[in-house]
């Protein structure tokens, strides 16, 4: 049975897009039951909309705390029964009773090669710290930021005239390359979360993840 995926966002959904293309030519498994917004005006949701998804807004803006809000998001995507959550652009810290309920299920991908630069503005401080290369990062979330375990990484080169949008438009097509890869273990049961480290086929992966590079190269069980 296909995995039964629910997908946060709050802009515009590209790496939705990936999912929905990855679905439609068959290299993911996944049913993408629902795609959620924090930003009811997000141009992710008509993105859905349009690809036959149930679209849900549900503003943050509209309950008196951070915890109200949490609790009403996670009540809403338990209403769709997913196997798994997928922070695509998902611009909300989440607090720890939400992080718990979803432990083992809950992934996110950070545009920087974790544990590098955390947070924001990864791509203007890769450059600044005169780094030959940045990437992103596919991880489980825990309740530390950006902290939980990686899973898979791309790495692209930093350039001597690059600007952080520049790098940032580089880094987003690798997201989109690898964060349904790592969906597609997750729906095959290969992919888990034991203790604080990710394992592939009972394996346990290194500390920053599998490198997407090498997985192109490796053997064809990897894939």
């Amino acid at each position: 049975m296909p995995c039964r995926t629910v997908i946060l966002i709050s802009g515009s959904g590209s790496n939705l897009q990936a999912f929905i293309d990855a679905c439609n030519n068959r290299t993911l498994d996944a049913d993408l039951c629902a795609v959620i917004s924090n930003r009811p005006d997000a141009a992710g949701l008509q993105r859905a909309s349009e690809a036959g998804i149930a679209a849900r807004a549900l503003d943050h803006r509209s309950f008196a705390s951070r915890e109200a809000f949490d609790q009403a998001l996670k009540a809403l995507i338990d209403e769709f029964s997913p196997e798994l959550v997928i922070l695509a652009g998902f611009m909300r810290i989440l607090g720890a009773d939400f992080v718990r309920h979803f432990r083992g299920r809950l992934l996110n991908i950070h545009p920087s090669l974790l544990p590098k630069y955390p947070g924001l503005h990864t791509h203007r401080r890769a450059i600044e710290a005169g780094d030959r290369e940045a990437g992103a990062t596919v991880h489980f979330v825990t309740e530390e930021l950006d902290g939980g375990p990686p899973i898979l990484q791309a790495k692209v080169p930093v350039m001597a005239d690059d600007s952080p949008e520049l790098l940032a438009s580089r880094v987003l097509e690798q997201e989109h390359r690898i964060y349904p890869v790592a969906a597609q273990w997750f729906a095959e049961n290969r992919l888990t979360l034991q203790g604080n480290r990710a394992e592939l086929d009972g394996i346990q992966l290194p500390e920053t993840g599998f490198a997407f590079q090498e997985l192109q190269t490796s053997a064809g069980h990897l894939a």
